[in-house]
């Protein structure tokens, strides 16, 4: 064998390692509590994903359940009622394994919608369980390096009237809540977050109107959706370390 042969070898068989190394799903796991329950991927976000990806290339796995505290999902969370503690991490979890089993993953991106329940005395423990939640599908999923994008909780319980005494909760722990998450995202190596102050005006699926709602109008949740898929695109597509900001489009 000549060299120019063995070149030409060697740059099939580079070409190959390299498709070999870029072959499996862009697996996306949403989850959270009410406007997450309310969000409905296949308005914008899996779109957007498959835009970008391929739709042979994408998995979107989405398992949510309204009024839900973190610690439904995060099984240490000394906070949560013993016997509910990781009870919908489990749910979710077995819904994600079905979605892909027998297939293989080239990224995993987990994006988060959750918080509100969290704005009483858990606030004290929302970080620790954030990183407990994501540590748990690193273990289970057998995958290191997990994408992560939160959505930030709304402005509601700081600026509508009364609200903290209704649901018996201090402005300190919604705003509380609010830094944990954006701080979070920033200093997770491969994370970003999503604003949605902005999100909860409008009109409802029922055609009322929102003002600061404490759940978002029909066209914030597909905002959502989209904000949701391009920051996952990015933090994807982003070198490691690199700041992902939240900005609105």
């Amino acid at each position: 064998m000549n060299r120019f042969n063995i070149l030409i070898l060697a740059v099939m068989l580079s070409v190959s390692l390299a498709r070999g190394a870029e072959d499996g799903k862009h697996l996306f796991i949403l989850s959270g509590q009410s406007n997450m329950a309310s969000l409905d991927p296949n308005i914008s976000f899996t779109p957007t994903v498959e835009a970008a990806f391929g739709k042979e290339n994408v998995t979107v796995v989405k398992d949510a359940q309204s009024g839900q505290p973190i610690s439904r999902w995060y099984k240490h969370n000394k906070k949560g009622k013993p016997g509910t503690r990781g009870d919908l991490y489990g749910r979710l979890l077995k819904k994600v394994q079905l979605a892909i089993k027998g297939e293989k993953l080239r990224t995993v991106t987990f994006v988060w919608m959750q918080g509100e329940s969290d704005v009483r005395e858990t606030a004290a423990v929302y970080s620790d369980s954030l990183g407990g939640l994501i540590g748990h599908l690193k273990t289970d999923l057998q995958f290191k390096d997990i994408h992560f994008v939160i959505g930030r909780i709304s402005d509601y319980g700081l600026k509508v009237p009364g609200a903290y005494k209704r649901w018996n909760f201090k402005k300190e722990g919604w705003q509380r809540i609010r830094t944990i998450q954006v701080e979070y995202a920033k200093s997770y190596r491969l994370g970003a977050w999503v604003d949605t102050d902005d999100l909860n005006d409008g009109k409802d699926h029922k055609g009322r109107d929102v003002e600061n709602g404490l759940h978002y109008s029909v066209e914030g949740y597909r905002i959502l959706g989209q904000r949701f898929a391009e920051k996952a695109i990015a933090v994807i597509n982003a070198k490691p370390n690199k700041a992902i900001d939240s900005d609105k489009k």
